[in-house]
Order: C-alpha cells, then structure tokens, then sequence
C-alpha cells in the first residue's frame, strides 16, 4: 500500500515572537514494514533547516528564527509504501513457536553486576509520561499469569483496554497525567499508549512509545476530508526471543484499535518516530523569546495513492 501523509501545523502568536528554537520529528523512518519514497518539509518565515539522526534514530528536524514572527508555517509531505514483514509467524496458533514467558523477559532485563546489559534496557525504566506505578501493575496483573507467554499476555492486555478504556476528543490533554486517565478510563491514543507502556514498565518489561499515521475511512457515500486526519500513537513491547526475526524484536500494540503485529499493527499504519513517551518524540516543539498568547491549528491527511 501506498500512503500519502501531509501534516501542516500553524502557530499565531500575539505579540509577536522575537526569537524561537524549534525541533521537529515529521520525517517517518524506514523500517522492515514501510519505505519512504518521497519527503519534504516546508518552513515559513524561510530558514535554513538543519536535520540529523536522533539518540532513538529517528529524523530529526531543526531550526533557529533569529528575527521578530507573529507566526510559523511548518508543513511536511510523505509518501510512504507499506507492507507486511516478508517473514511470517502465526501468533494466534496455539503451536505458535513463541513461547518465552513474560517472566524470562523481565529476567533478561534485570541489572547484574559484571554483565553486559541489553541495548533496549532503556526502555524498562518509568518516564515522565508513562511512570513505574503500583497502580498500573494492578492492572496489568490479571492478564499476565505465572509462567503466560509474553506475546499471549501483551495481546489480551491490549484487548481488555480497548473494551475498558472510551476513546472521548479533548478529554485530555498532554499534561494529563497517566495515572488519572487510568482512574477515569477515558482519553485518546496518547493515553492509551502512555497506559499501556506504563503497565508493561511496571511488570520490568521492555516497551517504547510509536508515533506515526493510521488510514482511516470516511463514512460510506462520504468523501475522504482534507485535513480531517490525526496523528496517531500505540505502544511495542520487545520480545529478546525475536531480536533476529524481520520484526527485529518489537510488537506493536495499538489498545485504541486493538491492533497489534509484529514491527506495524497493519499496512495502514506509517511509523513516524519512536521513544520513550510522548516527549521524545513530540512531532513540532520549541523554545520562544517573547511573545504571549498563541493559536493552534494541525491539519493531517493520510491518504491512499
């Protein structure tokens, strides 16, 4: 499949801002399951845009505006074909050759002295967003039994957030912590993802937060809108058991969906970025000299070519 992803975002500031730092995390990467074909992206005022590769590998964007702005422009253009991993496993078999306990994973993880660690050992720590919380492992618990593979486990915890969990517009916002949107069982993808990941750090698992685009369908007899689309966000739990499968290791679960596959949930999702939570990878932020009060507006549309 073929993807066509513009994100446009406008800042109006009042007054105006005299100088700005910004980075942005708008490039998708390539993995075993999608491959950029074309990318640009579009800065007004015009400024030398400077990019590299993050500490996650991810693209990075950066700029500087130097001069005094009452606004910024920043508009990015992908197109991105995706597929399914070339190699196959059947993980709703009950013969399913992934059997490593999550108990063995959260053994591979832990700190012994004199011992090399795992590359991914980042990853079982608590985060701003998306904490170590006694709180979370209660709720976790239930779907990871003694001896319960992890791949079995992570799928059903997933499952049982879509069913638990209301998908509700604006009832959050980033600064919503976890932990309250775990007691009000409501949010958008953002907290899901952030839940989710705090429930597998808090059982000593390996997970990290994926940024990126989901295909979505316009109602029947409606056409598709301009600009109507999100971004979207799930989480991925790393199985040691996988590191040298296509999937490199990493599932993807998506509890907002119930969707879940090993290194994409579908064809119809693009990976944009991947980190710790939210922070690392947040699609435009910096930091501004002056200014007051700001507007907002995003527009994405992903769409098939």
């Amino acid at each position: 499949m073929r993807l066509a992803i513009t994100h446009e975002t406008r800042y109006r500031y009042s007054p105006s801002v005299q100088t700005a730092q910004h980075v942005a995390h708008l490039q998708p990467a390539d993995t075993p399951c999608q491959k950029v074909i074309h990318h640009w992206m579009q800065v007004e005022p015009s400024t030398p845009v400077q990019h590299n590769i993050d500490a996650f590998c991810n693209h990075r964007a950066y700029w500087a505006l130097t001069h005094p702005h009452e606004g910024l422009m920043v508009r990015a253009y992908s197109e991105v074909e995706t597929s399914a991993l070339p190699e196959k496993l059947d993980l709703s078999a009950a013969s399913s050759p992934i059997g490593q306990s999550w108990e063995s994973v959260r053994e591979h993880f832990r700190y012994r002295g004199g011992h090399a660690g795992d590359v991914h050992s980042g990853f079982v720590f608590g985060s701003h967003h998306a904490p170590v919380h006694e709180a979370f492992l209660a709720y976790a618990q239930s779907s990871f039994s003694p001896g319960r593979p992890l791949i079995q486990a992570a799928h059903e915890l997933t499952a049982r957030m879509h069913r638990d969990f209301r998908y509700e517009s604006q009832s959050t916002d980033i600064n919503t912590p976890a932990l309250e949107a775990l007691q009000a069982k409501r949010g958008v993808c953002q907290d899901f993802a952030h839940i989710l990941l705090a429930c597998l750090r808090s059982l000593g698992l390996p997970a990290r937060y994926v940024s990126g685009y989901l295909l979505t369908q316009p109602p029947p007899g409606q056409a598709r809108l301009v600009g109507s689309d999100a971004s979207h966000a799930w989480a991925a739990v790393y199985l040691p058991e996988l590191a040298n499968h296509a999937c490199q290791g990493w599932l993807d679960l998506d509890p907002t969906n119930n969707r879940t596959g090993l290194a994409s949930p579908g064809e119809d999702y693009v990976q944009l970025a991947v980190g710790r939570d939210f922070a690392d990878v947040s699609p435009l932020r910096g930091v501004l000299q002056g200014g007051g009060s700001h507007t907002l507006e995003v527009a994405v549309t992903v769409a098939p070519l």
